[in-house]
């Protein structure tokens, strides 16, 4: 398959900020790698279905899903989506790949639950929260989908197999 030479960027636009943040980075990326971006908006389950109907018709190469919490809550479209158009997405969040999108990269949030854990008991123990330091997460993860890559006919190199900290088969 040759690389992808235009991708789309699936991003909530209720959620200014983050979009701003985003259209920019990609943007940037885009310019560098010398490929063509598309943007799609989409904050309503009606603007998702509109989204991939405009994917379709700019013959969009790839899909990146913005980790914008109400995608996540959209999940269960979004994969169906994607596998019904055959395009190749990549989600913020490990729960698409496990329902069956094809990868995700992005925060693995077991340790900052484990900290929360943590913090409540110190704040039990009488520790005031201001105190406690402020701390983000630092580990990303990588989950490769292989049955959906394989669906997809796509060929998944062995260096980022190798990379992945999750490949599911």
């Amino acid at each position: 398959m040759s690389p992808a030479s235009t991708i789309a960027v699936l991003v909530n636009p209720a959620n200014i900020a983050q979009t701003a943040a985003e259209r920019a980075t990609v943007q940037d990326a885009a310019r560098a790698l010398g490929v063509r971006v598309v943007i799609l908006n989409a904050s309503s389950p009606s603007e998702i279905e509109t989204a991939f109907d405009v994917l379709v018709g700019q013959r969009v190469d790839a899909l990146v899903v913005s980790g914008e919490i109400f995608f996540l809550t959209q999940r269960g479209r979004l994969v169906e989506l994607a596998a019904r158009h055959a395009v190749p997405t990549i989600y913020a969040y490990r729960e698409f790949p496990i329902s069956g999108g094809l990868m995700s990269y992005g925060a693995d949030f077991k340790e900052p639950y484990r900290l929360l854990g943590v913090y409540a008991g110190r704040i039990l123990k009488g520790e005031k929260p201001a105190n406690l330091p402020v701390q983000q997460a630092t580990k990303v993860e990588l989950v490769i989908n292989l049955k959906t890559a394989k669906t997809l006919g796509l060929a998944i190199p062995l260096p980022l197999l190798g990379r992945a900290d999750e490949v599911i088969e």
